[in-house]
């Protein structure tokens, strides 16, 4: 079988490349650094974290744990080194985050199917190979990015990616919460909360006294003018929120106009996950999560993401790639890591597995199952990436709100604990099963 192009060694990068190797094929593996440095990464190590050492929650019960679990019965590369470089974090996995990429180096260095090669690659067409996996992250070179954005047919992948906070649905309190379109117009698709005069001013008030993060230089973009922060609307003057994002024209309660509305939009297909009209923010997660949950019905929020605004280079894959993260027109270009819309560490990872996997069989002619619709895997990259119900896909990391809900559990947030059990249980058996598929096993046959 001819040798895979991997293209950055990230996390996505790097496990994409130990996987095909696991596999029997051969990987040349492409770092651009240090030749060529991004804004966020020092040196040239592979794999590098460069935000919080933290892989999150190893609990069973969280879906980050799950996802863990599912990826260590596949064979995980990186999570199995993560183990080897954990420093203590509770019920978290955190790591040395020195040791750890120079583990995932040495790994890739020791394998002999790998060749690590330290050059930027700025055009595809220049790889003389017959598959090849782009997971050069977020801070993918200037070059890469144009080439990217001609492959992809899609201008503008290098923005200001201005995000609003996500929550589950079953966190919300429904009885405050009121079913509305504005001005009737169409079926009564939103959530909306409606606040007094009082509680909209110390709302503001709160906004515009709240801690922010900090924007990079490198992070500067035309965007940001085009998708202010809403604490930023908010500091502009007092009424600014209540005639922009939280205008309650054509929104009334019974026979009543609130003084000013929240609304929350549906974010997939299951109606599980509720995104914040208007609320992209530049907030501090802390302060985002006790300010946001003074908007009626959001006092016990469960958010699934934080609002967030950074640069960020990402597909929007439902409307770009087919279900082998492959463009339609050229089945030999793969994707993997943030860059499809993934968020987090271990997704990134995930991602890696996951495209390795498809590559792989597509070189031994084998046509593998669907990931389970059961699993965080399955749930995560093949369900709520390819899901097009909102107008572009927001990035997401691992949750229980991307999950199909199982039958004949009681719902609200008394059950919560019941129902994250059980999710857990039964990824737990679908993982089992899809390992037991004969295409599965004669992939993963030594």
């Amino acid at each position: 079988m001819s040798s895979v192009a991997v293209v950055g060694a990230g996390l996505a990068g790097c496990e994409a490349a130990l996987q095909l190797a696991r596999l029997g094929i051969s990987v040349d593996l492409y770092e651009m650094r240090p030749h060529q440095p991004t804004p966020a990464h020092t040196g040239d190590s592979l794999a590098q974290i460069v935000c919080s050492n933290s892989l999150k929650s190893t609990a069973p019960t969280t879906a980050s744990g799950v996802l863990k679990q599912e990826l260590e019965t596949a064979g995980c590369s990186l999570l199995a080194i993560a183990r080897q470089c954990a420093v203590p974090a509770g019920s978290a996995l955190a790591v040395d985050r020195n040791q750890f990429s120079i583990s995932v180096e040495n790994a890739v260095a020791e394998n002999p199917l790998i060749t690590l090669i330290r050059e930027e690659v700025k055009s595809i067409s220049s790889l003389e190979h017959g598959q090849v996996i782009i997971a050069t992250g977020p801070l993918s070179s200037d070059a890469m990015t144009s080439e990217i954005s001609k492959l992809t047919k899609i201008d503008g992948l290098h923005f200001f990616d201005a995000i609003a906070p996500t929550v589950t649905v079953e966190s919300l309190d429904l009885d405050i919460l009121y079913r509305a379109a504005r001005y009737d117009k169409g079926d009564a698709d939103y959530l909306n909360s409606a606040l007094d005069k009082a509680t909209y001013h110390n709302f503001v008030n709160e906004l515009n006294n709240a801690e922010r993060t900090e924007v990079k230089d490198f992070d500067k973009s035309d965007l940001f003018e085009g998708c202010k922060p809403v604490e930023e609307i908010a500091a502009s003057g007092p009424e600014t929120l209540a005639f922009g994002p939280m205008r309650p024209v054509g929104l009334n309660k019974g026979d009543k106009r609130p003084y000013a509305v929240v609304q929350l939009r549906q974010e997939n297909k299951e109606g599980t996950l509720y995104g914040l009209v208007g609320f992209q923010t530049r907030l501090k997660y802390g302060e985002q999560r006790r300010i946001f949950r003074m908007i009626p019905g959001l006092e016990n929020a469960e958010f699934v993401r934080l609002g967030q605004m950074h640069r960020n280079l990402y597909i929007d894959t439902p409307k770009t790639l087919t279900n082998s993260f492959t463009l339609p027109d050229n089945p030999n270009i793969h994707f993997a890591g943030q860059i499809t819309g993934v968020e987090g560490y271990v997704e990134s990872i995930t991602s890696g597995l996951v495209t390795a996997w498809i590559v792989a069989a597509k070189l031994k002619e084998i046509t593998l199952p669907p990931w389970p619709r059961e699993t965080v895997v399955g749930s995560l990259l093949f369900t709520y990436l390819f899901d097009n119900t909102a107008k572009r896909l927001t990035p997401m990391n691992a949750n229980f709100g991307i999950m199909p809900a199982i039958k004949g559990l009681p719902t609200g947030r008394r059950n919560r604990q019941e129902r994250k059990e059980a999710m857990s249980a039964r990824s737990s058996e679908s993982v089992s099963e899809f390992l037991e598929h004969a295409s599965v096993k004669a992939l993963l046959a030594d």
